[in-house]
């Protein structure tokens, strides 16, 4: 077959791919198969993490999914590294908060100083401990499996962290809790709680972010938006709800705002598809 044929089978390919309503960017690099979570720092770069059994690190990538640094994380273990988030000082916040069981005892958020500004290959990371005074029972009943999490966002001096329920049956119930954003070991406090949609697929929350502005809030699912406008702190489900059918059912499991209105998002590699960074634009 001749190199120009097979040049036209790919773009033809390439062009045959359904993303929905979002723009492909580029594939992720091969280390970042299952990424969970990404915050943008500065323009046209972002920095990643993954999940579950990879390694304790942050890595910095471009736009065209060039992998450009990484950092090993000095005093953090990844047992379940979820999702990003940022301060307004630039100090990064890991949430090791995945619980997929319910049966974890050791929840953690590390915070990072800004990662732009390190030397080296290494970055420190001071404790952020919490538990859910709710949570009674490691694990509860299938009935009551609220206790799983992966989005936070920060704002003022506290970080909210969105839970991804995984009750059976399901709810549909999304819980809302904020722990301050300094080293310590807290009790989270309870301080919403959202029905945000009841189907099991595309209501489960898996990363979530705060526009510059702090006027926006985008939760992701697999597969849709869920856009929260005009609310008040600390329940910030108090007001509007829109939800966004992305018209794609990948493993969507990061996303984050670049300025006021366009969000960033990636998937998960999963049954032979995923692994890209896309763009999505709020149009009000």
């Amino acid at each position: 077959m001749s190199k120009l044929l097979l040049f036209c089978l790919f773009f033809t390919c390439i062009s045959c791919t359904n993303y929905g309503q979002l723009t492909y960017m580029a594939e992720l690099p091969n280390n970042l198969e299952e990424n969970s979570g990404m915050v943008s720092m500065k323009d046209s770069t972002i920095w990643m993490i993954e999940d579950n059994g990879n390694k304790d690190d942050i890595y910095k990538v471009d736009f065209k999914g060039e992998l450009l640094k990484s950092f090993d994380v000095k005093n953090a273990k990844n047992n379940d590294w979820e999702d990003l988030t940022k301060d307004k000082n630039g100090n990064v916040y890991i949430a090791d908060i995945g619980n997929n069981k319910n049966n974890r005892k050791n929840l953690v958020i590390y915070k990072l100083p800004n990662p732009e500004k390190e030397p080296g290959d290494k970055i420190d990371a001071e404790e952020i401990k919490f538990y859910y005074p709710e949570q009674e029972e490691f694990p509860p009943k299938k009935s009551k499996r609220f206790y799983d999490a992966e989005a936070i966002f920060h704002h003022g001096e506290k970080l909210f962290i969105v839970t991804k329920n995984r009750s059976n049956p399901f709810s549909g119930d999304t819980f809302i809790y904020t722990v301050p954003d300094s080293k310590g070991e807290y009790t989270a406090k309870l301080v919403g709680t959202v029905a945000i949609c009841d189907d099991w697929e595309t209501c489960q929350i898996t990363s979530i972010d705060i526009s510059p502005n702090g006027k926006k809030i985008v939760a992701l699912s697999y597969g849709k938006l869920f856009v929260f406008t005009d609310f008040t702190w600390d329940d910030f489900s108090i007001g509007k709800m829109k939800t966004i059918d992305l018209g794609i059912r990948t493993q969507l499991e990061s996303i984050c705002f670049i300025n006021d209105t366009t969000l960033l998002l990636s998937d998960e590699v999963s049954h032979n598809r995923g692994g890209n960074l896309y763009s999505f634009t709020l149009t009000d």
